[in-house]
């Protein structure tokens, strides 16, 4: 009976699981659906304005050539109305010269007869008749600005659909994740020379599958990318993975997209615990302030709170499976909080940054059972580097009460680095990565970030990966023989 219970369960399982497949595959028929829609009239519409550009880039050629027509014939024309003006005044003249020629043959005086003749031989050697061209400057011809439209209107017959680019392929082993970047590589199935740039599409998830419709992100678009590799920096990795997509686009056409390729992003992510934090301390998810007045202000709500039903604050309503659940609030001179998430494995990095008037603040990792009046670095299950901003900055690191002051620049930024199975806590100059003190020991229980501040606040950056020179140093470090930093012989 129990097998079969146990079978008809895995049964059951198996058929929820293929529905949730079948649903989701729904999902995207009718999203392809749609976007088909959509795009085929946007394809008709892009259409209809290529062929309107084409009828405005002939009717413009058309006006630009028949202007240059007419200039043409005007000006050949007026070359000729100049020539017949010439000719006009030409005849005039040579008439009058021939009505006196034809007087002077009537004189019968030798004398004037002679003279008569050789004005009218002077008249004729200078006489304009003579002297003008009787061939026209120019021809009647236009044949020189006739087109031929055989060859273009073959080509505009021959016009089709512009090839669509194929999809990318993108290169997995070429992928990188690293430094809370992503390298993202793709090729094309074939070289096709009309590949104007790519557009690629990203968007984070916590499926590990092929991307969903439902409750997902929208996606990222990166344009205009002339290579066939991109680089997306900046990224916070608040999410297990990061789906990817790229496209080919020519001078007018889009490609489909490649398929999704689903990369892994490792990093931690916590938030700061605000219903275990010392009252005094105003916390917003990763974001710590000293507030004088705010153990008042919250004794008061907390008091309001215990007289109503019991609902937990309205700010964190549970708290991660790895913290410690329902501790007591941090009180006295314990200006502290620490983060919702438990570090149990594994190498992990976050940074934090002081607000410029922060005048004493610390950071660095405890086990669950520091007590509501410890302090970070003062008892045996805490391990931070504590700043001093009051008459003169000093920078120490703490553990088990004990103190060792480190002669080096206090940084804008400090990246906090952990290494639980190594047995390592680290910190750097998040900027330059210059490694400022590491403590050395094995731990035996589960840490968590944690964090005191007095006169002023601190801000979290999570969701950060192990840098690069981060761990190169860190390497370098552990192949150092006899260079451990330990605080444990070191008196108060």
């Amino acid at each position: 009976m129990d097998e079969q219970r146990e079978t008809l369960q895995r049964i059951v399982s198996t058929l929820a699981n293929k529905n949730d497949e079948i649903h989701n595959f729904i999902d995207i028929l009718n999203h392809t659906i749609k976007n088909v829609q959509v795009n085929s009239s946007s394809a008709i519409s892009e259409l209809d304005e290529e062929f309107d550009r084409l009828y405005s880039v002939l009717y413009e050629m058309s006006g630009t050539m028949a202007n240059t027509i007419r200039q043409e014939a005007a000006h050949k024309i007026q070359a000729l109305q100049d020539q017949l003006s010439q000719c006009r005044n030409a005849l005039e003249s040579s008439e009058e010269l021939l009505e006196l020629a034809t007087q002077s043959l009537d004189i019968k005086d030798p004398v004037e007869f002679l003279k008569a003749g050789r004005e009218i031989k002077d008249r004729v050697t200078v006489a304009s008749a003579f002297r003008i061209s009787l061939k026209p400057k120019v021809s009647d011809s236009m044949t020189h600005l006739m087109v031929d439209f055989s060859m273009e209107r073959h080509m505009l017959k021959a016009i089709k659909f512009l090839p669509v680019p194929r999809a990318p392929e993108i290169d997995m082993e070429a992928c990188v994740v690293a430094d809370n970047c992503i390298t993202v590589s793709w090729r094309m199935p074939e070289e096709d020379c009309r590949i104007d740039h790519f557009v690629l599409e990203y968007r984070k998830t916590n499926f590990d599958g092929l991307p969903r419709v439902k409750d997902e992100q929208h996606w990222e678009v990166i344009d205009n990318i002339k290579a066939t590799e991109y680089t997306i920096s900046g990224l916070k990795f608040d999410k297990k993975y990061v789906n990817v997509r790229v496209k080919a686009c020519n001078k007018a056409v889009a490609g489909e997209y490649s398929d999704p390729a689903t990369l892994e992003t490792k990093a931690f992510v916590f938030s700061l615990d605000s219903t275990s934090s010392h009252l005094n301390l105003k916390v917003e998810d990763t974001y710590v302030e000293w507030d004088p007045t705010g153990g008042k202000g919250q004794l008061k709500i907390k008091g309001k709170e215990n007289k109503s039903s019991g609902a937990l604050s309205p700010k964190r309503t549970s708290v991660g499976p790895s913290s410690r659940g329902s501790r007591d609030r941090f009180v006295g001179e314990s200006y502290t909080v620490l983060g919702d998430t438990a570090i149990e494995s594994g190498q992990h990095y976050w940074e934090v940054k002081a607000q410029k008037d922060c005048k004493s603040y610390s950071m660095g990792v405890s086990y669950r059972n520091l007590g509501k009046f410890d302090q970070l670095g003062k008892t045996s299950s805490s391990w931070c580097i504590h700043i001093n901003n009051w008459l003169q900055t000093t920078l120490s690191a703490k553990h088990s009460n004990k103190t060792k002051t480190l002669d080096i620049p206090v940084p804008d930024r400090v990246g906090v680095y952990c290494d639980f199975d190594g047995g390592q806590l680290s910190f750097y100059n998040a900027n330059s990565k210059e490694l400022l003190y590491t403590f050395r020991t094995k731990f035996t229980q589960p840490l968590l970030p944690g964090f005191m501040t007095w006169c002023g606040g601190l801000t979290v950056s999570t969701g950060l990966q192990v840098p690069s020179a981060v761990s190169m140093v860190q390497k370098s470090e552990n192949r150092l023989s006899g260079s451990t930093n330990s605080l444990n012989n070191i008196a108060c």
